[in-house]
Formats: structure tokens, C-alpha cells, sequence
């Protein structure tokens, strides 16, 4: 591997410098080792007409950090068809695949996505940690106090909907981790419909939903009832079907957990009548929502000043979360029923202490934990 000559990255010390390397396998060995150093959550592997660019995202950002002679380009592909189980004979069509391994003697999830370009396959690759240390906790992912003791009261209770929205990529899925983390340590039946299984969590039984075989996450959802679920992950609500079928799942004594897009808490009570869902039953079922962003925070070694080895130079590491939490209270849902404005169910939760995103990441800048441009750009995306 090389440097690229015309684009240095903003962050030098973030650059893989792998020369040495040639064969696809320690092009590959070098790249997971670097990634998992520098704490990337992917790697790209982009292939253009004279090299192959090679960038990391590292804390929600894509940085450049090398390019893999063009030459060697097939057979780092090959390569990790073979390690992720897809097939080496097809270039034209998309394909996933995933294994696992010990980087650094930590183990990982390694989950592989390929997809055919003009100038050949590119392929992401996700690494996923098996253990998470504090993000296995909502203090660890950056949950304030009076957030993590809503959650862990809504988790308390034997049925319902509790619902994680917000972008692509702002950790939602995170967060239902530590929430089925927290149920199945309960020793109770825990099942996920997912598409794909990104973390495993001991003790729950997860299933893949294949949609290519006819399995939806509405068809998933009816068949896992009668596997004698009590709590169940819905990897995300996407059409009106599913919406209807989890709703109907959590009537019947089931506490279900899921996501859906949407910009805001209060944006969900409209989309799910959007989609089709009777106000009552949205008042019915719904307990909690939970809607978040992730935020990069400033290096304490350096206090994000003038950076330093531990942060490369960018005065970040790490991100955190900034979220609104909302509890469907008995006064939220007589508004709910009598379809109400949006305005007037505003007003009732403000009054109620409901602390708004952009609020809970104004309390986030005076801690210190991050800064003012970093929440105008993570609230702005």
C-alpha cells in the first residue's frame, strides 16, 4: 500500500502506511489492524482507474488514509469473499457477507458489503466490537441521568412500544442494545428481527430477515410469536404493515422495540399516524421514544485546543449521544386520541420538563463535552 500523492489527509498520524505490503492478505490483516487502533467503525476500499483509495471512518467522520496498487485490487476483493462466505464468481451483482475475528486479540463482527462500480467492486467493511466495556450502559453512550432513569423505567414494564428514531447512523441501533442487554439479563425470552444482526447480545435469540426468501419484518414478526417471546426487537418499523404488526404484538402483553426515521419525539406520534395507525392505538401502545444524534466529543487530553498524538491532531475522540426522551404519559394521550395540534402537544410536554434535542446538546456544550459548531453540523445532518 502507498500514500496517496495528491490528497494528505487532515490528520497525518491517521494514515496506514502498509508498503511493505504485497498480498491481499496483508493488505487486508493491516488495514483491520489499523482500523481497530484507530477505532474506525468502517472501512471503505473505493476502486478507481489508477489506484484504490482506501478511507476509515473514525468518530462519524471519513478520512483518507491510503491506496492499494490497482494491481492488487482483484485480490483483496477475492480475498474477503472468501473470509465473509460470498460467492468469488459473481462481479456484477451486490452481495454481503460476514465472519468473525480477533483483531488486536480483541474479537469482532466483521460484516462486508460488495457492490459492483465502473471501475470495479467496492466493498465496506463494518467492524463491529463483540463487547462494548461502558457503551454497555446509557451513562457510557452519553444518556443524561433523568434520560437513562426514563428508559430504565419504560423497560420495567410488561408491554408496549418503545420506539429509537432519528438519522442513518445516529446510533440507534446502539442504544436498543443496551436496553436488550438489560432485558436479557432478566431471564426472560428476548428475540430481534433484524436486517442484518449487528451485535449479538448473550442470551437473545436473533433472527436474520431475508426479504430476497419472502421473510418481511411483519411476516418475521407473526411467526416469532409463537416462539414464546417477552420482549421483541423489531430492527425497524419501514411500511405500514410492520407498524400495524408491532403495534398489534405489544396489545397482546408483548414489550416490543424498534426504529423508525424521523426527525424529532414528537414527529413519531405523526408518522405512525401517517402510516395508517388509529390515534388509540397509538395512545394505546406507544410508552416511550427516544430520539437521539451522536456528537463528537473533545479530547481530554488536550481539551480539544490544539490537539494532540491521543486524538491525531483533530481535538475529537469518541462521540456522545445528545437525545430527547418522551414518556407517553396518561395527558399525552387524551391529546393523542382527540388528535390534537402539534403545537398545543408540544406546549403540554414543555410544560412538563420535556427537554428538546437541541436543548439536551446546549447542556452538552456547557459540560464541555463537545462544541458548538460540532452540534450545528451532528443536529444539521
Amino acid at each position: 500500500m502507498r500514500m496517496p500523492e495528491k490528497k494528505q489527509s487532515t490528520h497525518p498520524s491517521i494514515e496506514c502506511r502498509c508498503d511493505a505490503f504485497d498480498s491481499a492478505v496483508q493488505v487486508i490483516d493491516g488495514l483491520m489492524e489499523h482500523a481497530c487502533r484507530m477505532r474506525a467503525s468502517d472501512i471503505h476500499i473505493d476502486p478507481h482507474p489508477l489506484e484504490t483509495v482506501v478511507r476509515m471512518r473514525i468518530d462519524g467522520q471519513l478520512e483518507p488514509i491510503g491506496t492499494i496498487r490497482r494491481q492488487l485490487h482483484e485480490e483483496v476483493i477475492a480475498r474477503l469473499k472468501i473470509l465473509s462466505g460470498a460467492r468469488t464468481d459473481l462481479h456484477a451483482v451486490p452481495q454481503d457477507g460476514r465472519f468473525r475475528t480477533k483483531v488486536a486479540d480483541a474479537p469482532y463482527n466483521i460484516r462486508i458489503s460488495f457492490m459492483p462500480t465502473y471501475h470495479g467492486e467496492n466493498a465496506v467493511i463494518r467492524l463491529l466490537p463483540a463487547s462494548f466495556g461502558v457503551a454497555d450502559t446509557f451513562a457510557g453512550l452519553g444518556f443524561t441521568p433523568d434520560h437513562a432513569a426514563l428508559i430504565l423505567k419504560t423497560l420495567r414494564m410488561p408491554n408496549g412500544l418503545i420506539l429509537a428514531t432519528g438519522p442513518t447512523g445516529s446510533g440507534k441501533t446502539t442504544t436498543l442494545r443496551v436496553c436488550l442487554g438489560l432485558k436479557a439479563a432478566e431471564q426472560i425470552s428476548v428475540m430481534t428481527l433484524e436486517d442484518p444482526v449487528e451485535y449479538e447480545v448473550p442470551g437473545v435469540r436473533h433472527v436474520h430477515i431475508r426479504e430476497s426468501f419472502g421473510v418481511t419484518f411483519a411476516s418475521g414478526l407473526r411467526s416469532a410469536l409463537r416462539q414464546d417471546p417477552d420482549v421483541i426487537m423489531v430492527g425497524e418499523i419501514r411500511d405500514a404493515e410492520t407498524a400495524r404488526t408491532a403495534v398489534a404484538t405489544a396489545l397482546t402483553g408483548h414489550l416490543v422495540l424498534s426504529t423508525l426515521h424521523t426527525n424529532s419525539a414528537l414527529d413519531t406520534i405523526l408518522r405512525l399516524a401517517q402510516m395508517g395507525l388509529e390515534r388509540y392505538l397509538i395512545a394505546a401502545t406507544l410508552k416511550l421514544v427516544i430520539s437521539q444524534r451522536l456528537v463528537r466529543t473533545i479530547c481530554r487530553a488536550c481539551d480539544g485546543t490544539s490537539g494532540c498524538i491521543a486524538c491525531r491532531g483533530g481535538g475529537f475522540i469518541g462521540r456522545s449521544v445528545v437525545a430527547e426522551v418522551l414518556e407517553i404519559d396518561d395527558g399525552l394521550r387524551d391529546l393523542i386520541i382527540r388528535g390534537e395540534s402539534a403545537a398545543s402537544v408540544r406546549d403540554y410536554v414543555l410544560n412538563l420538563g420535556f427537554r428538546e434535542l437541541c436543548r439536551d446538546a446546549d447542556e452538552k456544550v456547557e459540560w464541555g463535552v463537545t462544541t458548538r459548531d460540532e452540534v450545528l453540523r451532528a443536529l444539521n445532518t
